[in-house]
């Protein structure tokens, strides 16, 4: 992996390129949600009803701008490298700074490229990068318990299992518990279970 550029993020993998989306995305961000949609949605918060309109996606690509340069968040599009097909995302999102210097993370991958290793090489790229260049110490994460995807892609990329958050999320409507994750930059906790 390696960081290319100073201004703009751009980490680069074995198989793929992460970057913050442009507009240019739409289309192809469009169709893989709308491919996945039943693939994704039991997983994510209900979508709005314009979830997939244009004019969202351009408040998305400008909120993902702004929250680069203020470093409060790091979205990134997940492109193969070889073709630059769009296979998902993921966010680090809620950075803080000071005495926490710790972030949250949030995925997801299309239905055509899901149980691939693109996102645990993503994940794995995201955490080197939030404590080797953004200098966090935390990365917490947390997904449905019977997730057992997310849970495995999770504990492969060096989460270890720390809990329950009960009614942590609104999951397709209703208030959901979460199992959560970390991942810390001096881990010495030894590996943990989930329970």
């Amino acid at each position: 992996m390696r960081l290319v550029g100073r201004r703009r993020v751009r980490i680069v993998t074995e198989r793929m390129v992460l970057r913050p989306p442009v507009h240019a995305d739409f289309r192809a961000w469009t169709a893989l949600r709308r491919d996945s949609e039943g693939f994704l949605k039991p997983w994510e918060p209900a979508w709005a009803p314009d979830h997939l309109s244009r004019k969202a996606f351009a408040n998305r690509v400008y909120w993902a701008n702004r929250a680069v340069a203020q470093g409060s968040a790091l979205p990134l599009f997940l492109l193969r490298a070889d073709d630059e097909v769009l296979l998902g995302a993921i966010t680090l999102d809620n950075i803080r700074r000071g005495p926490a210097q710790d972030g949250t993370l949030g995925y997801w991958v299309g239905a055509p490229f899901a149980r691939q290793g693109y996102m645990r090489e993503a994940i794995a790229a995201t955490v080197h990068h939030a404590f080797t260049r953004l200098d966090l110490s935390r990365i917490q994460a947390a997904c449905l318990p019977e997730n057992t995807a997310s849970r495995g892609v999770l504990e492969k990329t060096g989460f270890k299992y720390e809990g329950v958050a009960q009614s942590y999320l609104q999951i397709a409507g209703r208030w959901r518990n979460h199992v959560l994750y970390a991942n810390l930059r001096a881990d010495r906790r030894g590996r943990t279970e989930a329970r």
